[in-house]
């Protein structure tokens, strides 16, 4: 159970706590997170890793590719954790430029630790991308943007324990995933899923513990 806030009670309290909520989903606010990094042991174990009471496959598959899983992490706002998310590649990487550089498949796991709007959702997303994006990248994107906030939107809401994958795939481009349930077609473009990358990964990340986990605890 949720200890109440020092000095909260009743819909104060409540109000608080979906405050809270908020400020750890779309990054306002208070930029603390903690991140949990994947050692460099062999991933050959079938046994998934334990987050919050919900696995992450360290071997994923994926458009006849197999992924490693190259890191986990959180992100949160003081002592709430609004999501973990989870990076599978081709093969391990540890600094952005890598990650990017490197064909084929990729899997950006998000798994929802609380339940948020999907009007927060697209809002979250739109601003990492437009944080992370030059002026002369973001006009090519806009339409594709709008693309997946009209999937994201037509949920009304992703909630608590859901697992998004955001897929890619060379050939098909990115689709959104909703619990296993693809959602809408794909979108387009590498340089769409890479603009999204940069979200978690890139300059300006939505937080700095959270790109050090996906990075498999390493920064750069």
């Amino acid at each position: 159970m949720t200890k109440p806030l020092p000095g909260a009670t009743g819909p104060l309290q409540a109000n608080r706590r979906q405050a809270l909520m908020l400020l750890a989903f779309t990054g306002a606010g208070l930029p603390v997170a903690t991140a949990q990094g994947v050692p460099d042991a062999p991933v050959a174990s079938a046994a998934p890793i334990d987050v919050e009471g919900y696995p992450f496959e360290r071997r994923v598959r994926l458009a006849q590719a197999e992924l490693v899983l190259n890191g986990i992490g959180f992100r949160a706002v003081v002592w709430l954790k609004a999501y973990a998310a989870a990076l599978y590649l081709t093969q391990r990487a540890g600094t952005p430029a890598q990650v990017l550089a490197l064909p084929g498949p990729k899997r950006l796991q998000m798994r929802m630790l609380v339940e948020v709007s999907a009007t927060e959702f697209v809002k979250a997303i739109d601003k990492g991308m437009a944080r992370n994006s030059s002026e002369t990248e973001l006009p090519a994107l806009r339409d594709r943007m709008l693309q997946f906030d009209a999937l994201v939107a037509a949920t009304g809401k992703v909630r608590k324990g859901d697992l998004v994958n955001l897929d890619f795939v060379p050939a098909l481009g990115m689709s959104f995933v909703l619990n296993g349930v693809a959602r809408g077609a794909p979108i387009p473009g590498e340089d769409f899923y890479a603009a999204v990358l940069r979200i978690f990964i890139g300059d300006k990340p939505v937080d700095t513990g959270l790109k050090a986990g996906l990075l498999g605890g390493r920064t750069g």
